[in-house]
């Protein structure tokens, strides 16, 4: 009979098992009601994936779709509680003696199932909501969180487009910037954030949308460059929900009056577009009466950040075993491995420790990200994302 949805797991497991026993495939087909192709298919995805392949396969990107099958997790979880004083190694051992014909997972893999069910020496870690967006402080001061979006781009009078990078800060809706680029690209947009740093001072916090170059939607955590450095610097970071504008409402409501006023008609060239803006700046926070603000102007408001911008300070981890240094490339070099890690933190120092038999914990700051073991030379990230733990309380804008 054919297989039954709840059942598709240990049906698939079954007939890989009866396969490896010698049995036919076209038999075995025809008794558990698949086609050929079907059995062929799933034979081959064992062969090359392992045990995994016998799940649907996700549309998820990779760090969010490498999830082991709920019946492995059950096994490590019942070892555990078989062996309480065993760790990862030794359980991933006896795991492969107790399936020998299935592949089994990373020894960083089952740390992080360990982990994730509260099975490993508690330490303190700061605990958020996933990549979908954190959830939102409620300033009460100004420069306790500044808002930063692109615009949109549009053409201008030589066909070219312009992105107006804009930054404003939540409680007095001062206009700090907007600059007009020819790209959304991470590294004209940290030189614009330079120079406002400079002028301004730091935020606390920056909210933003899950949008390129403030997030990237296949690194570690959606961690972008940008994100990275502003992180470094001391600023939280806060996402808006993905579709969910509104949670940057007062952000979005300057962009409809800036685009009114700057873009109808758009200026000829770069230059003259950024002229228009300039004046925008102006008359935004020095002449225009904010209706939220009591009929004030935002540069009544406002003032500049009492934390200075100095650059980056330098990095250490003195609990940890080692501080290295991710290479261009995204990796980590460690007793002769290259340990595959993520390309936003090239040239960032980061602390691993052995936390197991060959199995380590990489830290960046006072944030946990994941470990990795010896064999897999690749970083598991963390059940939940660590980023973002201070600002959890919700609030509207």
């Amino acid at each position: 009979m054919p297989w039954r949805e709840c059942r598709k797991m240990d049906e698939k497991l079954k007939f890989v098992a009866r396969y490896l026993e010698g049995e036919k495939i076209a038999a075995l087909c025809r008794e558990f009601g698949i086609s050929r192709v079907t059995g062929h298919k799933i034979i081959d995805r064992y062969k090359e994936f392992g045990l995994t392949a016998l799940t649907d396969r996700s549309r998820r990107p990779y760090r969010q779709a490498n999830q082991l099958p709920i019946q492995v997790e059950q096994a490590i979880l019942q070892i555990k509680q078989e062996k309480p004083h065993w760790g990862a190694p030794k359980i991933r051992e006896r795991l492969s003696r107790k399936f020998p014909d299935l592949r089994i997972p990373a020894k960083s893999t089952v740390h992080s199932i360990l982990d994730r069910n509260g099975l490993v020496n508690a330490r303190k870690r700061r605990r958020t909501s996933r990549a979908e967006g954190t959830l939102l402080s409620a300033p009460e001061r100004p420069n306790e969180l500044w808002c930063v979006d692109f615009k949109g781009e549009f053409t201008m009078g030589n066909k070219q487009y312009c992105y107006p990078l804009t930054v404003t800060d939540q409680v007095s809706r001062y206009l700090i910037a907007c600059e007009g680029l020819e790209s959304t690209k991470e590294d004209p947009t940290i030189a614009v954030f330079e120079s406002i740093f400079k002028e301004y001072g730091l935020p606390a916090a920056i909210r933003s949308d899950n949008g390129v170059p403030f997030a990237s939607p296949n690194s570690l955590f959606n961690l972008s460059k940008l994100s990275v450095w502003w992180l470094r610097l001391g600023i939280e970071i806060e996402r808006i929900k993905p579709g969910n504008p509104q949670q940057n409402g007062r952000h979005e409501r300057m962009h409809l009056t800036l685009k009114k006023q700057t873009t109808k008609p758009a200026g000829k060239n770069l230059l003259q577009q950024q002229a228009k803006f300039d004046e925008f700046i102006h008359e935004y926070n020095f002449e225009r009466p904010h209706q939220a603000l009591g009929m004030k102007l935002p540069s009544e408001i406002y003032q500049p950040s009492n934390r200075p911008y100095v650059g980056l300070s330098e990095v250490e981890y003195p609990f940890h075993d080692l501080e290295i240094i991710v290479t261009t490339c995204g990796r980590i070099c460690v007793r002769n491995k290259k340990v595959n890690f993520s390309h936003v933190f090239a040239g960032q120092k980061v602390g691993i420790k052995e936390v197991d038999d060959r199995i380590w914990l990489v830290s960046f700051m006072g944030y946990d990200l994941g470990y990795f073991d010896e064999d897999s030379c690749r970083v598991e990230p963390m059940a939940e994302n660590p980023f973002g733990s201070k600002v959890l309380s919700v609030s509207s804008v």
